[in-house]
């Protein structure tokens, strides 16, 4: 694990860190809009990890929550679940769906490199749609890193970003981009992505503190199943 002081980012990185930011400030009420169901991926994972009976005092954590679509599967199962995001106004959104869907969710406003969270305090966490915007790979490695300081010894998280295996690229090789939202009236905005080659998805994770379990491609995606840096049984 890279000591604190590497971990520190620096003008530049802060700086972009801060534009993602703001960005899905801007495009937050009608991003969330779109954004209106469970992956099936995801779906498929709450199944297996998150409705075993011992999550029933069990805390589950949304990564990147933004409207809180999948802190929605984990409050299921799971006694508390925390969704957390860098964007206040993705937050307002995942307010007002949970209060609409009547379920509990802590809102926590956060870098996902740097975690708010206890060691040790997450036994089922789903991390996807996220891990591609942080703007510098020393970023999306702290972050993945976090993510196993906060998972239980038992714990399991889901891990997904954007792969240059989509149709939409013609690339072998992970590289940096912008990809446009353009608003209902017509404006577009940039939004940052590192487009993961796959051998480097697997790579970045194998390289971090959480432990590898599996991992694959579906619709354009990969996917990995990981667990924290403690003990597994």
């Amino acid at each position: 694990m890279a000591g604190d002081q590497d971990r520190e980012p620096n003008r530049d990185e802060t700086a972009r860190r801060a534009a993602v930011r703001d960005t899905y400030d801007r495009i937050a009420t009608h991003f969330a809009s779109t954004r209106e169901y469970a992956w099936p991926e995801v779906e498929s994972f709450v199944d297996a990890h998150a409705s075993a009976d011992r999550l029933s005092d069990g805390v589950g954590l949304d990564l990147g929550c933004g409207n809180c679509r999948h802190a929605e599967l984990l409050a299921a199962d799971c006694e508390s679940v925390v969704g957390l995001d860098v964007s206040r106004g993705l937050l307002e959104t995942g307010r007002e769906r949970a209060s609409e869907r009547a379920f509990d969710v802590e809102l926590v406003q956060g870098d996902a490199a740097t975690l708010p969270l206890a060691e040790n305090s997450v036994d089922v966490a789903v991390y996807v749609a996220t891990l591609h915007h942080l703007p510098t790979r020393a970023a999306r490695r702290a972050s993945l890193d976090e993510l196993a300081r906060v998972l239980a010894p038992d714990g399991r998280a889901l891990v997904s970003a954007w792969s240059t295996a989509h149709d939409r690229f013609d690339a072998t090789e992970g590289f940096d981009t912008t990809v446009e939202w353009t608003l209902p009236g017509g404006e577009p905005v940039d939004r940052f992505y590192h487009i993961y080659a796959p051998d480097e998805f697997e790579a970045d994770l194998a390289a971090s503190d959480l432990a590898l379990r599996e991992w694959e491609l579906s619709s354009g995606n990969c996917y990995a199943t990981a667990a924290g840096a403690g003990p597994t049984g």
